[in-house]
């Protein structure tokens, strides 16, 4: 089975990066963890480029640089019941599909995406997250093969 299309705002399953990770010159995510997707372009090849902001169970310290999720989204896309926050500061850029892609069912590429965030919240988060990136305060970490 094929991996799904990407599209903007849909939760996926990812081997997430962080920058300090990155920093240390790790090249592989140490936990796979629920993503969405922010932004879809197009490569110089025609490929599709996708851009994901991380979710984490840890809210940022700064409460304007992420967005928490309703516990009522988190259970319509079957994520746990602890409270989670997507984080704006950072994210990770990469070719779809890339090697980091995690599906939950072995052998089932569809199984990587959770479902899609409301329309409301996902624009919450797209609006705060071009504020942190024009603010400077959002890294991204490109994602190779």
């Amino acid at each position: 089975m094929a991996f799904p299309p990407p599209a903007a705002g849909l939760v996926i399953r990812y081997s997430y990066l962080w920058t300090h990770q990155h920093a240390r010159g790790q090249e592989e995510g140490v936990k796979d963890r629920p993503c969405a997707i922010i932004l879809l372009t197009a490569g110089s090849g025609g490929e599709q480029v996708v851009t994901v902001l991380p979710i984490t169970h840890s809210p940022h310290a700064d409460p304007s640089l992420s967005v928490e999720i309703p516990a009522a989204t988190k259970r319509r896309l079957g994520l746990d019941d602890a409270r989670s926050w997507v984080v704006l500061t950072e994210a990770n850029r990469f070719i779809w599909p890339g090697p980091d892609l995690r599906p939950s069912r072995p052998g089932d590429a569809a199984s990587v995406v959770f479902g899609p965030l409301p329309h409301a919240l996902f624009e919450e988060i797209r609006l705060k997250f071009i504020a942190a990136v024009r603010a400077c305060a959002a890294r991204m970490v490109p994602r190779g093969e």
